[in-house]
């Protein structure tokens, strides 16, 4: 009874095996969030540019409108960024199943960059604009993460 009392006020005990993969994974973690916000600094740009883009979200460019509060609060803006295309729904689908280097997957802040269509994730009655694909950049070379996308959007 006092176990469980512990484990209902503490929460769920980690294994030993969970706690050795955060271990290990915390040593490298501030050099994998440099290289993830990094490269998705570098696709939002490069997306901001194109102009299949309608918008991109992502704090970390100027034109957002909370970046100088984004700026203020963190050191680099994350991994995460998602961007509306012309062109609607049937667009931005198109431009999920194009991309060769993306994981089309539901997911966040991992190692491999992820692209998704929340939308249709969503159902019919999604409240996200039908033109938005979310992604979360990896850490591959950005320069190729750039390179599908923007064979994507073309």
């Amino acid at each position: 009874q006092r176990c469980f009392q512990v484990r209902k006020t503490l929460g769920a005990i980690a294994s030993p095996f969970g706690c050795w993969l955060v271990l290990r994974g915390i040593r490298s973690l501030a050099v994998r969030m440099e290289r993830h916000a990094a490269n998705a600094q570098a696709v939002a740009e490069a997306l901001a540019a194109h102009p299949a883009v309608e918008a991109v979200h992502y704090p970390g460019l100027p034109s957002h409108p909370q970046h100088v509060v984004a700026a203020r609060q963190m050191k680099a803006f994350g991994g995460m960024l998602s961007f509306q295309v012309r062109g609607g729904l049937e667009a931005a689908v198109a431009v999920v199943a194009r991309v060769k280097l993306f994981t089309v997957a539901t997911s966040l802040g991992g190692v491999e960059s992820l692209i998704e269509h929340r939308a249709s994730i969503e159902g019919p009655a999604s409240p996200t604009p039908a033109n938005l694909i979310r992604v979360s950049v990896g850490l591959e070379h950005a320069g190729d993460l750039i390179d599908d996308l923007l064979q994507a959007l073309d």
